[in-house]
Formats: C-alpha cells, structure tokens, sequence
C-alpha cells in the first residue's frame, strides 16, 4: 500500500513538499498520527524544514473530496488521529498535511453533532434570504432588515463569474466573484414562491445560448397544420409522425383508425367534439404515452430473452 503525504498549506511553495511512502504491513491496522510523524520528520530533515520547521503536534491529516467548496477552496475531509490507516486511506491517496491540531474521531464527532444542532436551534428560530446574492440570516417573524440582491442568477460560463441580471460585470476569480456590486433593494424574502420564479440556481453556457437563439420558429408546414386544426400545438406534430410511420411500414389508414380511436376516448371524457384544438392536443399525450408504454415493453422483452 502506498500513499502520498503532501504539504501545501503554505503561500510559500518552496517550503511545499510531497512524500511517497510504502507502508509496512504493521501500519495498515496502526494509528494514522503514525503517518503524520513520518512525514513531519522526513520534512524537517529536508531543505524544506530549515526554511518551515514543523510541529506534528500543530498538524493534522486530510483528504481531499472535491476541488470546489463554493467558496473558492477546496473540500476537506479531516482524518482521525486515532482511526486506522486501512479503514479511512485508500491505496495511492493524495493525503495532505494541514495546520491546526489533530483531533481523535470522538472529538470530531462531537462537533459534528454540535454543528447538526446549531443548524437545527438556527431552523427553527430563524429565517435566510433566498434571494439571489443575499443569503442573510436573520429571525423568523422578522423585523426583516432591507436586503441588496440581484434579480437573476449566477452565470459560470468558462472562466468567467458574473450574475444574469448584470452581463457587464464579471469576474475570474471567486474572490472577485463575491465583490461584485448588488443591483436590487427590497425586503427580504424567505420563501422562493415569493419571488414569483422557477429560476435555476445558476446558468452556463448551454443557458445562455438558450437564450440568444431566441424563440424557435415554426416551419411553413407546422404552421399550416396548426390553423387547420384550429390552433392545435399538437396537430402539426401528429402530422409528423404520421409520416414517420409510414416511412416505418405504418400505413395511414392504420395510423388514422389508431388516432381516431384515442381523439373519441378524448372528447368524451372532456366533453367536446373530436375536432376541438383541445381534444387533439390530449390525444398527442395519449398517443405518446402509449407509444413510450410499447417501446418499454419491447425493451423489457429483449432484456428477457437476452
């Protein structure tokens, strides 16, 4: 078994080091503070700890979950003085060595259940905006201070940060990110249906050429088919797929015995004439819906016999 020991936790990255260490069988099942030691005194031994002397007793052993926290940091998983090397490091992890004590897994435990009932007291007694940008927390039942916020969301398209609302402004930093000035004053809102929105919490790049192409345009065909059918939205795609199944070895007359059957359950059951733009809009859902009924059965019978 093998792991990495890195120390970055330093601006200065003369002072960065990153130990590869084959572990002997006994420290599989030994303490992890045992790494910890090894790597503090490989260090100070080196180049690196004339200039940064460590302390093992002011450092403590991490793993990395994720690159991103949402803050412009990284996501850290802090790993037990006392846990078993084999239980909580896999083979060839990247292990880092970190600032701050190490605590044993009772001491982290108790935290994190002191941490699950802060939120739980804070739940319970107090409100946060769920405006964009906001995110204050303040009592329920208010006096609700003003809140700045913006009116759309965030955009993170490539390198560049910046909200929805305010294209002009962006950043490529997270810091710069944070800095960018609000563009909205109201009160604060607790409740997103307050808002009036089904907005995304944030956009990329798909979204915003989403929104640059514009509505899509109906062909000449589809908008025939539309006003004949009385402004049926459903009427040009059952034009459609008629034709695919035809080309499919569907005849019409097939297709149209099938449609006519589902466009009378329709019209009784809503109670209007077959040739009502709302009867054949229903009947487009019907159809796909025991089109997708076929099509899983078919699936679910090749599964079989395969």
């Amino acid at each position: 078994m093998k792991v990495f020991l890195k120390y970055e936790d330093n601006e200065d990255e003369a002072t960065h080091k990153t130990l590869k260490i084959t572990l002997p069988k006994s420290w599989k099942s030994g303490p992890t503070s045992r790494l910890l030691d090894q790597f503090v005194e490989s260090y100070n031994g080196g180049k690196e700890g004339h200039a940064n002397t460590l302390d093992s007793g002011s450092l403590h052993l991490s793993t990395r979950l994720s690159e991103d926290n949402g803050e412009g940091g990284a996501v850290m998983r802090e790993i037990p003085s006392d846990g078993v090397v084999l239980s909580l490091i896999p083979d060839r992890e990247d292990v880092y060595i970190c600032h701050g004590p190490s605590r044993t897994s009772a001491e982290i435990e108790a935290e994190r259940l002191a941490e699950m009932e802060k939120k739980k007291l804070e739940s319970a007694y107090m409100s946060k905006c769920v405006r964009f940008g906001c995110n204050q927390k303040f009592r329920k039942g208010g006096p609700y201070p003003r809140c700045k916020y913006h009116s759309g969301p965030p955009v993170f398209h490539e390198t560049a940060k910046f909200w929805s609302c305010c294209p002009n402004k962006k950043a490529y930093d997270w810091e710069g990110f944070q800095l960018l000035p609000t563009c909205q004053t109201a009160d604060h809102c607790t409740d997103v249906r307050d808002e009036g929105t089904n907005q995304k919490e944030f956009l990329g790049g798909c979204d915003l050429r989403e929104q640059m192409s514009g509505p899509k345009l109906k062909s000449i065909d589809d908008f025939n088919a539309t006003r004949a059918a009385g402004g049926s939205e459903g009427a040009p795609v059952l034009e459609r797929l008629r034709g695919v199944f035809e080309e499919l070895g569907v005849e019409n007359e097939l297709f149209d015995q099938v449609l006519d059957g589902i466009k009378e359950g329709v019209a009784t059951k809503i109670g209007c004439d077959a040739a009502n733009p709302a009867v054949i809009d229903e009947s487009v859902k019907v159809l796909g819906g025991k089109l997708k009924g076929a099509m899983k059965a078919i699936a679910v019978e090749r599964l079989r016999i395969n």
